[in-house]
């Protein structure tokens, strides 16, 4: 239960959406007491009738073959959407109930695929009908918090206005809440967005992301946040297997290889990166991928004469992976960067 004192501020509708109309206890019962609206004779009496309808399973699909592993984030996305598949067959029957509250929180550490899990999200949500238009607008702190008086709010509802009829993704939002600044904006932003969250709910979907510890800390100081949050996923950090298997999906998508011994090189590369601080599971496999792409083109530019096969230029060696300084002994370490 959110026992925060009830805001005074103005309600914020953003021009574009619908506003939601006010909740009070006389328009409850009162739309309790309508019948119970017909069914349609063309409307979906199965789920399988809604998955074929809305193609939905396409896009749980496509979250499989994109995301490695993430077994729980992905079971909890397909809870989320059998229950609005639900939710569309009882509407067939007439039996209505409040648009669930679908704003959701997303916490785990860099590269374990929030982004993406997000976007599939919008898709799934356009597709059953929940939002309008199935996009997502990716922000953080600076793209809704302004330096000086009166630059927050329009900032704020600016963004809100680009991301109605799809999904608001806020990374790191935690930052939004700077207690130890008195001269901080973000609190404007928050309230503004508790509104939004509230009034629109039927027309927007903000999904806030980061560090567990951060964002557990972030709702502790903003219970109204929290109660408003139903839905809260937890990304694991990928196993050095799964980034393996992650590495090579990327080098199959840019038509690149491992070549005989640079696998195991990748495997040991990996050992040692994942023990470095700093480390960001899929995108340290891009970023250490994308270097040894560099030293193959280097090796390959050295041999200016020689015809090049389609091999060579799609095969990564041993030496593309070996070269990077986490292999170098102390004494030859040119600096901690991992590359």
């Amino acid at each position: 239960m959110d026992n925060q004192t009830p805001m005074t501020s103005p309600s914020y509708s953003i021009p574009g959406s619908t506003p939601a109309a006010p909740a009070d206890i006389s328009a409850d019962a009162t739309a309790n007491e309508q019948p119970k609206a017909a069914p349609a004779t063309d409307a979906p009496r199965t789920v399988a009738e809604v998955l074929a309808q809305s193609q939905v399973e396409a896009v749980l699909q496509e979250l499989d073959d994109e995301l490695v592993g993430l077994a729980p984030v992905k079971a909890r996305i397909r809870d989320i959407a059998a229950l609005l598949v639900i939710d569309k067959l009882r509407a067939t029957h007439g039996l209505l109930a409040q648009t669930p509250s679908l704003h959701m929180c997303f916490t785990g550490n860099p590269g374990t695929g929030k982004t993406t899990v997000a976007m599939r999200m919008a898709q799934i949500l356009h597709r059953l009908g929940y939002v309008r238009k199935g996009h997502m607008v990716a922000v953080t702190r600076d793209d809704l918090v302004g330096q000086y008086i009166g630059h927050t709010a329009p900032k704020t509802r600016e963004v809100l206005k680009k991301a109605m009829g799809g999904v608001l993704f806020i990374d790191e939002a935690y930052y939004l809440y700077r207690p130890e600044n008195e001269r901080d904006y973000g609190q404007e932003a928050i309230e503004i967005l508790l509104q939004v969250m509230e009034n629109q709910r039927d027309d927007l979907v903000v999904i806030l992301a980061g560090y567990k510890d951060r964002m557990d800390t972030f709702f502790q100081s903003n219970p109204g946040m929290r109660s408003r949050i139903a839905h809260h996923l937890d990304f694991p950090d990928y196993s050095q297997d799964e980034l393996m298997h992650i590495a090579g999906k990327m080098l199959q998508q840019q038509n690149y290889h491992f070549g005989t011994g640079a696998e195991a090189a990748f495997n040991d590369y990996l050992q040692l990166r994942m023990a470095q601080p700093q480390f960001a599971n899929a995108r340290s496999v891009r970023n250490a991928l994308d270097r040894a792409r560099l030293r193959q083109a280097s090796r390959l530019f050295a041999d200016r004469d020689k015809a090049l096969s389609a091999e060579d230029l799609t095969t990564l060696t041993p030496q593309d992976i070996l070269a990077s300084r986490l292999f170098a002994t102390p004494s030859t370490e040119k600096d901690n960067t991992p590359a």
